[in-house]
């Protein structure tokens, strides 16, 4: 009797063991689809527009200073601020809130890397850059009684060295307490999401109204694929633009491209048509066929979606500003890329890229 008993006692230990492992398991894998959903739902700022940007600063704004911030319009000078009076409910704490007039700016870049401590975004030494821009302004709205507190809000990495410096800066140059002026970069606006999900979930952002960006990785990929498995020479085979379902004049009629556009268009890069279809077509470059497929993709999406923003679709191309990774850089220098050497070096492929975006 006493065998049997000690044998249903280890057996309840096991199995303890096992549904305590269970548990400590599930919880493990909880915590993991968390943390994948919570990257997920990051937002990747630096492909946003700016007025979605200054969606997304308001949103916040609203959370921590109250539903009485009024939303970015474009003042006198051009510039564009959004504004609150009175006691802020959370910023920068609830206990010591900002009292009187607050200005709120945000400062989008197209930027993957981009940092406060950029000389575009403020050069100490020179007194040039964007926040420098800014400070006239600020400075005759507090002289004048029309603010107390300056927030700038930018999508760009900011340091524990450089943040106390441009405070400072901002604060010997206009006047205002340093106590009054906070900045907030891609760190901080993502914190700000997490503790207010009601805020990104009030958002209205629809990805095709983004800037007409093509990634840099997906074609470079593709493109170094290319280049290596198959060197472009002149030769004796075919390579003649595919015969179109339509004709040329129709389809650029319909697409409303000039006659110049197509010409430089057929001149510099049709001709490598018959490389790309056989290099794509190999199965050994699947990965590569995909991420040009998927470039494609979204690139043909954005084009329907702003066709109406430009008169021609050669502006639509080659239009871009800033720092943005538009296809205008692309077209004019593809041909350089295929027309690289067999033998380039990963550092001078790199060199290729960084010239191409």
């Amino acid at each position: 009797m006493r065998q049997q008993l000690l044998g249903r006692l280890k057996l309840c230990q096991v199995l303890l063991h096992t549904s305590l492992f269970q548990v400590v398991a599930d919880q493990s894998i909880a915590i993991r689809a968390e943390r994948v959903e919570a990257e997920f739902k990051m937002m990747q700022y630096f492909d946003l527009s700016d007025d979605q940007f200054e969606k997304i600063v308001v949103a916040v704004g609203q959370r921590l200073f109250g539903a009485g911030l009024m939303g970015f319009d474009a003042g006198i000078d051009g510039g564009r601020d959004a504004k609150f009076k009175g006691t802020a409910e959370l910023y920068p704490s609830a206990a010591a809130p900002w009292t009187g007039c607050t200005i709120i700016q945000a400062k989008h870049t197209n930027g993957i890397t981009a940092s406060f401590s950029d000389p575009a975004m403020c050069n100490v030494e020179k007194l040039t850059g964007i926040i420098c821009d800014e400070i006239p302004k600020i400075k005759a709205l507090y002289e004048s009684g029309e603010a107390q507190n300056y927030l700038l809000v930018s999508n760009r990495k900011l340091s524990g060295v450089a943040e106390p410096k441009l405070v400072k800066l901002i604060s010997d140059m206009t006047g205002l307490p340093v106590e009054n002026i906070a900045l907030a970069g891609t760190q901080q606006l993502d914190d700000w999401l997490e503790l207010f999900p009601d805020a990104q979930a009030s958002l209205s952002i629809n990805p095709l109204q983004s800037p007409l960006i093509v990634s840099p990785d997906d074609l470079a990929n593709t493109i170094e694929g290319f280049r290596e498995a198959v060197q472009v020479a002149a030769s004796d085979e075919d390579r003649s633009i595919p015969t179109p379902r339509t004709t040329l004049v129709e389809k650029n009629r319909l697409n409303n491209m000039t006659p110049e556009f197509e010409t430089v268009l057929r001149k510099r890069y049709l001709e490598l048509t018959a490389d790309i279809r056989k290099f794509l077509a190999d199965p050994i470059n699947e990965s590569f066929k995909a991420s040009y497929q998927e470039a494609v993709e979204e690139f043909n999406l954005k084009i329907v979606a702003k066709r109406t923003d430009h008169d021609t679709f050669d502006d639509e191309v080659c239009s871009g500003r800033g720092q943005d990774r538009t296809l205008g850089p692309f077209v004019s220098d593809f041909p350089s890329i295929f027309a690289c050497k067999q033998d380039m070096r990963p550092s001078e492929r790199r060199d290729m890229r960084q010239k191409v975006w």
